[in-house]
């Protein structure tokens, strides 16, 4: 393949963000990348596709700057772009946790895990691997016996902890997530909450997944990523659907977003259902004047409503 995607970040020390993306971004055009890298006094958080030749420019650049000394890119073939734009951006922070007293992961983390030390944590009885991801990350695919925090967002896991702290707070504790980064932030905060016992697997599922020993054992489904792929396998071992489908509970690992733009719920839903329920979660979507479905295939007013007879059905079911 011609076309490879990168997935990357480093904890650094960047003094002037702004400066950085709005050069940054220069520079990755240049190469003709495409994709979305945050930037913060902290560091760099990036994911980008580009041809071979380019992303091998890129990744030299990186490690040649002395900030980004040690960086590790996880590297996808691909046939074509994950992106359709380039966007550089400084944030607060390079992963949102939003906590008021923040964790450097440079000063406090959990103990790196490798994919084969992580893989023993997944079969020991003594140990409570929590996944830090989101809920629908989570239900497109996990690491077996995993724990599902109930959340949408990476900075409401705090508060997620502290709602269920007392189960967990007396075990040996192992964290994963796609390819690290908000392990090193949720690593250090479980420290910091006065967790004694906390691992992390380094590199993430990303890592762990091209691991030559492991070969993604003990992973069922895919893995949810941020562009235009949606998901990608992970074990090489065997192949598992964890996903459900939003309407009938059937195996499904299709993700689309909800075609009220004011809702944008993600949901694994067949192409069959999508038609028949016009790309919506709820029935009060479904009638939104914006229907983004609705105006794409351009449904007539009496097609609509014969598509919208449908959402009855659920109720009685």
């Amino acid at each position: 393949m011609d076309y490879r995607v990168l997935l990357y970040y480093k904890y650094t020390t960047l003094d002037d963000p702004e400066t950085f993306a709005t050069e940054h971004l220069d520079f990755c055009k240049n190469l003709e990348l495409k994709g979305r890298i945050l930037v913060s006094t902290e560091g760099i958080n990036g994911t980008v596709s580009g041809t071979v030749e380019a992303t091998d420019k890129y990744m030299e650049q990186l490690k040649s700057d002395e900030r980004f000394k040690g960086i590790t890119f996880k590297v996808d073939e691909a046939e074509g772009h994950a992106f359709k734009k380039m966007h550089v951006r400084p944030r607060e922070e390079i992963v949102a946790l939003d906590l008021e007293d923040d964790v450097d992961p440079r000063e406090l983390t959990g103990n790196y895990l490798s994919p084969k030390e992580f893989r023993e944590a997944l079969l020991a009885d003594d140990t409570v691997v929590i996944d830090a991801r989101n809920d629908y990350e989570y239900d497109l695919g996990h690491f077996r016996g995993s724990v599902r925090p109930d959340i949408t967002r990476f900075r409401d896991l705090p508060d997620w902890i502290k709602e269920n702290k007392e189960q967990f707070m007396d075990k040996k504790i192992v964290t994963y997530c796609t390819g690290g980064i908000r392990c090193e932030k949720f690593s250090g905060y479980l420290l910091k909450e006065g967790f004694e016992d906390v691992g992390q697997l380094e590199g993430g599922i990303a890592t762990y997944g091209k691991d030559p020993e492991v070969k993604g054992e003990l992973w069922d489904g895919k893995m949810y990523v941020f562009d235009e792929r949606i998901s990608v396998e992970v074990n090489q071992v065997e192949k598992t659907v964890v996903g459900k489908e939003w309407f009938d509970g059937t195996p499904c690992e299709r993700y689309i977003n909800c075609s009220n733009p004011e809702c944008n719920k993600q949901i694994l839903v067949s192409e069959e259902n999508e038609e028949r329920y016009l790309g919506a979660c709820t029935h009060e979507c479904a009638t939104h004047e914006n229907n983004r479905y609705v105006k794409k295939h351009d449904i007539s007013e009496e097609e609509k409503a014969t598509r919208l007879e449908n959402f009855k059905s659920l109720v009685s079911q």
